[in-house]
């Protein structure tokens, strides 16, 4: 959610962030806003006025009675009820208005940094760099399924009989290579000065509404029926609620942390639900990092953050690129949001893996995350990004670290986590 006062005093430049999101269809929501605003100052203006009025009438009633003017006591009183019936109806339009001029600003877009490639889906993403060579084998790679499979490590269709698609069994060396991903992404991140928590899977109506939009919500959350709670579609957004209307003093910015979660998607939309993978699913697990800073820092932050991920991936030889999102491919909190996508040896491309973002004030200014300068309180910036997030992560291991010979090797940084283990090798 942008700045009022930056709409107000920036109605065109608004509008141009929201065509350069190819997003015309929300054009008139700036005017719409324009005008909410202005009625609602309008409103505060009158109804300070006539408080005023009431105040000032009031102290004259005393002097009135005491000089025995009765008549023109009971007269004030006249006007000042009258103003009392149009402060209520004031104070409920003001309600009202503020409500509607909430609900608009809610869905204008956040204003994108200038660094963003202009573009209208992800096909117009921008490759900016790429990490590690990658190699395509002279052996066949099976689907990730089948590699797993062939260690006995996953069992899909138990799961469907149990939960129905999109969801899976992994065990044996394929769920303890799960798990070992994930203890060593928690201890890297640890390692990056990152504070661990295991945050709450559940969040309420209004954390849900303050760090994302009402479109991907509708898109992502499972609702508990009967309860004001969601299930977590990314950890990121309870470890951001946890720090909802407060004040934090700038001394103990940034807050860094990292977090492990299970997490819940319904999966809505064009993409839909793989059957035979895992690349797509309603619940996996993922180590996910978030910052809350001060807003001249954020951006370094932004770049230390996908830098980190990289470096994950590489320890574990992974080949990788980073993509720039372009404006039309940004959700609409956020400033700006690059994805790193690991190599696919099998499909001889590389896919999403991680996905970092800078949201600027956007979820700060719904959340009432405050930062206390001196004195002076202004918004924090947030950003997240995704450390690790199996068993997409599986696939891009699996196929990088196949051999020849059907097993699977196991990087040296990943081998503590193993029980020492070198290679996963078929059993008979």
């Amino acid at each position: 959610m942008i700045d009022i006062k930056f709409l107000r005093e920036n109605p065109e430049k608004v509008k141009e962030n929201i065509k350069n999101k190819f997003q015309e269809g929300k054009l008139h929501l700036v005017d719409k806003a324009v005008e909410l605003d202005k009625r609602l100052r309008e409103i505060k203006q009158e109804v300070e006025a006539l408080r005023a009025e009431r105040n000032k009438a009031s102290k004259l009633i005393g002097g009135l009675m005491a000089k025995g003017q009765k008549d023109e006591a009971e007269a004030l009183k006249a006007e000042i009820a009258a103003k009392g019936e149009r402060t209520a109806a004031l104070d409920a339009e003001e309600k009202d208005t503020e409500e509607k001029l909430k609900d608009v600003m809610m869905v204008i877009p956040n204003i994108i940094d200038p660094s963003v490639p202009i573009g209208k889906d992800d096909s117009e993403n921008v490759e900016l760099e790429r990490f590690g060579e990658p190699k395509v084998p002279d052996f066949e790679i099976p689907y990730h399924t089948e590699i797993m499979e062939s260690f006995g490590g996953i069992d899909l269709d138990s799961a469907r009989n149990v939960s129905g698609n999109g969801f899976y069994y992994l065990m044996g060396d394929i769920a303890r290579l799960h798990s070992a991903v994930l203890a060593y992404a928690r201890d890297f991140m640890i390692n990056k000065g990152f504070t661990y928590c295991v945050p709450p899977f559940m969040i309420r109506s209004s954390v849900v509404s303050g760090v994302m939009s009402f479109a991907e919500m509708d898109s992502m959350m499972y609702k508990i029926e009967g309860e004001d709670l969601y299930l977590i579609g990314t950890s990121e957004h309870s470890m951001i609620g946890k720090f909802i209307d407060t004040v934090i003093p700038a001394a103990k910015l940034p807050q860094t942390l990292t977090s492990y979660s299970p997490c819940f998607r319904k999966e809505k939309g064009a993409h839909g639900i793989e059957e035979r993978g895992v690349y797509r699913i309603h619940q996996f697990e993922k180590q996910e990092m978030i910052v809350v800073c001060k807003p001249e820092d954020s951006m370094a932050w932004y770049d230390r953050m996908w830098r980190y991920s990289v470096e994950l991936f590489r320890s574990l030889d992974i080949p990788v690129r980073t993509l720039e999102c372009c404006s039309g491919d940004l959700a609409d909190l956020k400033v700006k949001s690059l994805d790193v996508e690991a190599w696919s040896p099998r499909q001889k491309k590389y896919f999403e893996v991680c996905s970092c973002s800078n949201l600027g004030d956007a979820q700060a200014r719904r959340l009432k995350i405050r930062i206390d300068d001196g004195g002076k309180k202004y918004f924090a910036h947030t950003l997240n990004n995704t450390v690790v997030a199996p068993p997409r992560m599986l696939i891009a291991f699996l196929e990088n670290n196949l051999q020849a010979d059907g097993s699977v090797a196991i990087p040296a940084a990943l081998r503590p986590y193993m029980g020492g283990m070198e290679a996963i090798t078929k059993k008979q």
